[in-house]
């Protein structure tokens, strides 16, 4: 769980503050909030470290409960979109679409029909969107806004790297026990989807291997990480892991591509903690054919130096970006 707090005006932005802990077990499962009153606690520690008065927040959802796809309508005047769109949502959304809290946007830099305009529809299951503000609200905090945290990586994308114009890009943000996987096109999200693939694969599979707890394999694994001495055993079922990612995330790309004119990706940017397993950024480059390199949430935004050191910036980098894009929104904005 990630806390950033960030001072945003026409000259960019500064990240103040930043604070990470540990998400309580089982607290969360998939993306579905299991235990809110455990998470609204983490929160209510994690702020009182922030030592912030401010109390207005953005908060990422993301996991099976959100749902986020690109469609094409006839084209129609821009003020009836809205009320027309909960009729052409409903056969993409899997859920009752009167148990979802519906929002979209009109991708107009893409809209090459003249009969049809583009159309990012995003979904959410009410009863998991509501306890994401009650997590906040539970520590006495306001939730603001609810944006998605594939959204939210290419806020902070965006702002580091600028509109990549003629380009189509991709996102991943390989965390615990799930990536977020973004496409934009000309600047515009056109796919977003959370992959259940993380770091808790490597450990999973030294856990198996090695015959180890869940905490023993996931300390092999941190130590592997960081240059450390571990097990002989375990470059070997690193690369063995890289296999299992690696097949997740391509079959993500493969239905990009297909169901988009195969559309042809420049490059791949990479973050979060499975990022800094030793070997996947070479194997995902090869598998996916596509260059890739490391996504730096810090190549444009500043940092106040008077609370964050250069090296513990260095420690959170691949762990910021969506905390980052979260605190790039504005109130108000769509």
């Amino acid at each position: 769980m990630k806390i950033a707090e960030l001072d945003v005006g026409r000259g960019g932005a500064t990240l103040n503050s930043f604070v990470m802990a540990p998400t309580p077990p089982h607290a969360v499962s998939g993306g579905d909030i299991m235990d809110t009153a455990a998470l609204s606690t983490i929160v209510s520690s994690i702020v009182q470290e922030l030592k912030t008065k401010r109390k207005m927040v953005c908060t990422g959802l993301w996991g099976s409960s959100v749902i986020v796809k690109k469609i094409s309508i006839p084209k129609m005047d821009e003020k009836v979109v809205g009320e027309q769109i909960r009729w052409e949502a409903e056969q993409y959304i899997p859920f009752d679409i009167n148990e979802v809290n519906l929002d979209y946007k009109i991708l107009k830099s893409l809209s090459s029909n003249a009969e049809t305009m583009d159309i990012l529809i995003v979904a959410a299951r009410s009863d998991q969107a509501g306890k994401y503000v009650e997590i906040v609200s539970g520590a006495s905090l306001e939730c603001a806004i609810l944006d998605v945290g594939g959204f939210a990586l290419a806020n902070c994308f965006e702002i580091n790297y600028g509109i990549q114009n003629k380009q189509i890009v991709a996102l991943l943000n390989i965390g615990a026990s799930v990536t977020n996987f973004v496409i934009l096109d000309h600047g515009e999200v056109v796919f977003c989807r959370d992959i259940s693939v993380g770091g808790l694969t490597y450990s999973s599979e030294i856990q198996k291997s090695l015959s180890v707890s869940p905490e023993e394999a996931e300390s092999i694994k941190l130590s592997a990480c960081s240059g450390q001495e571990a097990p002989e055993e375990v470059p070997q079922i690193l690369r063995n892991s890289h296999e299992i990612v690696g097949d997740e995330l391509q079959g993500s790309f493969d239905f990009f591509m297909n169901t988009n004119g195969n559309a042809t990706i420049s490059k791949c940017y990479i973050t979060g903690g499975g990022a800094r397993v030793p070997g996947l950024m070479d194997h995902l480059s090869q598998v996916l054919k596509i260059p890739c390199e490391n996504f730096d949430p810090f190549a444009a935004i500043k940092y106040n130096a008077k609370n964050i050191s250069t090296n513990y910036l260095a420690e959170v980098r691949d762990f910021a970006s969506v905390a980052l894009g979260l605190g790039l929104r504005k109130i108000g904005e769509k």
